[in-house]
């Protein structure tokens, strides 16, 4: 018997780290509105996301699913690359 995913979450960031072997770190950003003031203040937060092919570099867009726990920190995968960094 197969299970499917479903409603699988999904983040959309930005390639923060790359140093390691088969793992980028994402830093994925969100928009909140203060409880208080009401003002929109922005949020952070990084996630360690598995790399197969290590085809993220530093500086790309990806977008990555939650997935199985695959070390104590790396419950993500990346999805698909949504924009290369510009080489300068």
């Amino acid at each position: 018997m197969t299970q499917t995913a479903k409603n699988q979450r999904s983040l959309t960031g930005k390639v923060v780290s790359d140093k390691m072997e088969k793992t980028v770190t994402v830093l994925v950003e969100r928009q909140v509105m203060h409880p208080v003031i009401g003002k929109v203040v922005r949020r952070t937060k990084k996630y360690h996301a598995h790399n197969e092919g290590n085809e993220a570099k530093a500086g790309d867009t990806v977008v990555i699913v939650e997935c199985r726990p695959i070390s104590k920190t790396k419950s993500w995968k990346v999805a698909k690359l949504v924009e290369r960094a510009r080489p300068e």
